[in-house]
């Protein structure tokens, strides 16, 4: 959600933006709106007490027993209450409009965001790791998850689809207790070492919680939607950004950092045809998520961190990666700044996408009436709300499962993940 008043003072800075989205000319209609709302508004106002006025003096006249007076005054505020009426619906109307239009126009980037058309503008922050050299020594011809999944007994993409059709993956022996090891690691990781809130928050949210991080309703097709109007979380950004709707926190109180591993549910309806093998692209999958909640002034330095925060469970699962500066064309809708994190896929030979870090600056917040206030003051400022990957267990598990194999096709375990496997240091043959 926008600030009316800065796109009043300044449409020419938010058109520039959303003419390159598609949205020409939204700006002057959003003032076109607003100017009609604020007339709406102010002829209600006026009517309103006029009205009072009137009905104060209704009785002055018929203590006078004026009665010729107190008839006029009757049918005058008879016809207001009529404009009233009218300037009332007016209001509801335009607001409507004004609302709907603003919920439907994505953020404006950060200044310093790189401008671009699609990812080939993305700008390429740092690298780590070497993805010329697997850890388990340097393969030919590196098999890919699906391959590898399968000669272990341990990933049966045609069970799934028996039951549940495509895009899911039964995972079991050795290779589902990696995941849940990922899992665990990265949680530990997050809450221990980094301080970040574990929170179990619920799978299934209302409308407006998906509405407040601006899933909704631009995004409704991409969703999971219960008969009882209830929808299933695509990341539990949702969950744990809406902790705070509606709340007026302590400054004192902020950063809040939140952190959750569940479930992440996703009907992937824009990416038909894309990365059908494997688990790459899924409906559901596990996912640590990180949520910080912060002021203004302290969300740029809380961004970085928690960039930091994720890149450190890549580092220290020893998974080569990169970090990626995406720019104006390729960010998400409620995004000012986002960072994505790559990995590195041998079987691909290329990096893939496993975590994005966003900073929303007030973008939520507006939707979702979060604030603040500062020590000693009544009022509340809206707070700035991030988010972030901390990672995507299924994308690790896929990374773990190409970077670690060997000529053998064992899979080594990372030596982070080994206390969580039972000191297990193989799959797939002896230690």
């Amino acid at each position: 959600m926008h600030d009316i008043k800065a796109i009043r003072d300044n449409p020419e800075a938010f058109d520039l933006v959303w003419s390159a989205k598609g949205r020409s000319g939204a700006a002057a209609e959003a003032v076109k709106l607003d100017a009609q709302l604020r007339a709406a508004q102010t002829a209600l106002q006026e009517a309103q007490a006029k009205r009072n006025e009137s009905s104060k003096l209704i009785g002055q006249a018929k203590a006078k027993k004026d009665e010729a007076e107190a008839a006029r005054l009757m049918a005058e505020v008879e016809s207001l209450k009529t404009i009233m009426t009218t300037a009332s619906e007016e209001e509801h109307l335009v607001g409507a409009k004004l609302k709907d239009l603003l919920s439907s126009l994505p953020n404006i980037p950060a200044p310093d965001v790189p401008h671009g058309e699609d990812e080939a503008g993305n700008v390429e922050e740092r690298r780590w790791g070497d993805a010329s050299k697997l850890p388990a020594g340097r393969l030919n011809a590196p098999k890919d998850h699906v391959d590898l999944g399968a000669a272990l007994g341990g990933m049966d993409f045609e069970a799934a689809a028996r039951m549940s059709g495509a895009r899911f993956v039964v995972l079991k022996k050795e290779i589902a207790r990696l995941e849940r090891a990922i899992g665990q690691f990265m949680l530990d990781l997050q809450t221990v070492e980094h301080g970040y809130i574990e929170v179990s928050p619920p799978l299934l949210v209302k409308s407006d919680a998906l509405y407040g991080t601006g899933q909704l309703p631009k995004f409704a097709e991409d969703l999971f939607h219960t008969e009882d109007d209830r929808w299933l979380i695509p990341t539990a950004e949702v969950s744990l950004t809406n902790i705070v709707r509606e709340q007026i926190t302590a400054e004192e109180e902020l950063p809040l950092r939140l952190t959750a591993l569940t479930p992440s549910f996703r009907a992937e309806a824009g990416s038909a045809g894309r990365d059908t093998r494997g688990m790459i692209r899924q409906h559901q999958f596990y996912k640590v998520e990180l949520v910080s909640i912060t002021t203004p002034d302290q969300s740029d330095a809380e961004h970085q961190r928690m960039v930091e925060c994720a890149e450190a469970v890549l580092k220290k699962l020893e998974l080569p990666f990169r970090t990626m500066l995406l720019c104006t064309g390729d960010m998400g809708f409620g995004a000012r700044k986002t960072y994505d994190l790559e990995v590195w896929l041998p079987s691909q030979g290329m990096y893939r996408e496993i975590s994005s870090c966003s900073n929303c600056g007030d973008f939520q917040a507006r939707r979702m009436d979060a604030r603040y206030r500062k020590t000693g003051e009544k009022g509340g400022h809206f707070v700035h709300t991030l988010n972030g990957s901390g990672l995507a267990v299924g994308r690790t598990l896929v990374a773990v499962l190409e970077n670690y194999q060997d000529e053998a096709g064992r899979i080594h375990i990372p030596a982070a993940l080994q206390p969580y496997m039972g000191g297990v240091t193989h799959i797939g043959g002896a230690a």
